[in-house]
């Protein structure tokens, strides 16, 4: 009779239910939610560059701001299509792609940039200019000059800290 109280006792602890622990009901975490600010959008776009604030951008995201004098430009269109392969990768890295495609607007981004004709201007999160480029530039060479900033690599060690 022992053997058999012993053996239903080891049973029932192994299936974790044992006669002399008490049930306590465990109430699920109660999340508050967080909204991030109206204003910054979301990453990636694209967006017009009339839509977007200079201001609203710093420290939110990373402007990749593509001039032309019009919206025909072929480089203009090649840099679209190079970027719409991509936007993940970019969203991934806090990329905002922002088209300027009227001189005469004469918008924020413009007046703070300069450009002339065509250009790829990628700005990091403290709107400081990362690289101009007068030609278009693929996905790939955009996320590797990203990669290499300071700040993207902070960003990295703390979404991974054990690498």
């Amino acid at each position: 009779m022992r053997h058999a109280l012993k053996f239903t006792f080891v049973f029932l602890a192994a299936l974790g239910l044992s006669p002399l622990r008490a049930e306590t009901p465990v109430e699920a975490p109660v999340e508050s939610p967080i909204e991030a600010p109206a204003a910054v959008p979301s990453p990636a776009g694209p967006f017009a560059a009339a839509e977007i604030a200079l201001s609203e951008q710093q420290y939110n995201t990373r402007p990749l701001v593509v001039f032309a004098d019009s919206a025909d430009n072929p480089q203009f269109q090649r840099q679209l299509h190079l970027l719409q392969a991509g936007l993940g990768d970019l969203a991934e890295r806090d990329v905002v792609v922002i088209l300027d495609t009227d001189p005469a607007a004469a918008s924020e981004w413009r007046r703070r940039l300069r450009p002339s004709g065509f250009s790829v201007v990628q700005l990091d999160k403290d709107l400081t200019p990362v690289f101009r480029k007068p030609s278009p530039w693929d996905v790939r060479e955009i996320t590797r000059a990203i990669d290499r900033l300071p700040s993207r690599r902070q960003e990295v060690l703390e979404q991974f800290p054990g690498r």
